[in-house]
């Protein structure tokens, strides 16, 4: 029985192995980007519901962006707070303005991928870049990077929204380190020409690629997902592509107690089971994997069986791990969570069965 164990323990750090040398090394070890301005003209698309304070902070921050030929497409989807009026108040002192005004209705009420809809519709170029209301770019130069990496061919761009740093508190390097984890992944896999998820923070598009998938259609009665979903459908190798310079990130504010973050996640992990099947198939091959060897290892050395080479498996699989999420790390300026790397991980491994189990008896909340 033991030997078995032994047996499948070895399985799960090759299978881990792989994972970590084969695919998410062709991001890790990627070379830097620079970017090359294409000076095309971009719509960028922001959509809130009762976001009055985070609208404020940032639609100076989109204005002052250092691109020739931009609108912005500000959604307000029927808030109830004074979201309406701030978006009213810049429409009028900036001409590149477009504001879009959702009322409530019947058939999709509360869905925010109606209220995407129509502001794609609405917008006046072909070239897309979204962001979410509680967001703000990393610096003036972010459309020019995001734009940067469209080619005729690569008409959908992967970005990364990070989440803002607070000192001293060990919440946020948790947070940070599983969006960093997550990025690592979906960059990789994009990279190795299987694109499978992107985030709304920071994603771009042209228009063509929206309509050549009817939208949001397929999935419009999942309320989550206008970001991954839709990609998890329209990405392929030939149309997309990656950004990841610092000049290219998003930020948000990170949520401030574990029980926020917690829900969070149920949102999020919770549009996965629609994905495709072989993206389901990795996703969960690569968490079953992390929790087995969390798990393991312990039964082996509670009873002694082996426990110089599972020790040494166990040194093995966390240098290897430790190098390569270290470069991912260093490329997404997230260095310092990877202090904290062996303990993190695991928390953040029961979180998510914490996520996956409670998911299963109850529905998470979605948009507001």
């Amino acid at each position: 029985m033991l030997l078995s164990i032994f047996c499948l323990f070895v399985v799960v750090v090759v299978v881990q192995f792989l994972y970590y040398i084969v695919v998410f090394s062709k991001f890790s070890f990627a070379k830097p980007q620079t970017a090359t301005p294409k000076r095309i003209p971009v719509s960028v698309i922001v959509c809130a519901k009762n976001e009055e304070e985070n609208v404020r902070l940032l639609i100076p921050l989109l204005v002052e962006q250092n691109y020739p030929q931009f609108e912005i497409v500000l959604i307000d989807d029927a808030s109830s707070d004074g979201t309406l009026e701030v978006f009213e108040e810049y429409e009028k002192l900036h001409s590149n303005i477009k504001l879009v005004k959702v009322e409530n209705n019947e058939a999709f009420w509360g869905n925010k991928k109606y209220a995407l809809t129509l502001g794609i519709k609405a917008a006046k170029y072909e070239y897309l870049l979204f962001t979410d209301a509680d967001c703000v770019p990393a610096s003036k130069e972010w459309i020019t990077s995001m734009s940067s990496q469209f080619t005729v061919e690569k008409t959908i761009v992967l970005g990364y929204g990070a989440y803002e740093k607070i000192a001293g508190s060990f919440l946020n390097k948790i947070i940070r380190f599983e969006t960093l984890l997550s990025a690592t992944q979906y960059f990789s896999w994009a990279k190795l020409g299987k694109p499978y998820m992107g985030v709304g923070r920071n994603l771009a598009y042209k228009r063509e690629e929206f309509f050549k998938v009817r939208g949001f259609m397929d999935h419009m009665k999942i309320r989550s997902g206008d970001d991954d979903l839709f990609i998890n459908q329209a990405a392929e190798a030939k149309n997309t592509t990656v950004c990841y310079m610092p000049e290219s990130f998003t930020h948000s504010r990170p949520k401030t107690s574990f029980k926020d973050w917690f829900t969070q996640k149920r949102r999020h992990v919770s549009t996965a089971k629609h994905y495709k099947i072989f993206d389901q198939n990795q996703l969960g091959i690569f968490y079953v994997t992390q929790l087995l060897f969390l798990l393991l290892p312990i039964v082996l050395l509670i009873f002694q069986f082996q426990w110089i080479a599972v020790l040494s498996i166990i040194g093995f699989r966390y240098i290897f791990a430790w190098i390569i999420m270290g470069f991912a790390a260093g490329k997404l300026k997230e260095k310092d969570v990877m202090y904290w790397f062996p303990i993190i991980e695991i928390i953040v491994v029961f979180t998510q069965l914490n996520v996956f189990i409670t998911n299963t008896s109850s529905k998470p909340v979605h948009w507001k």
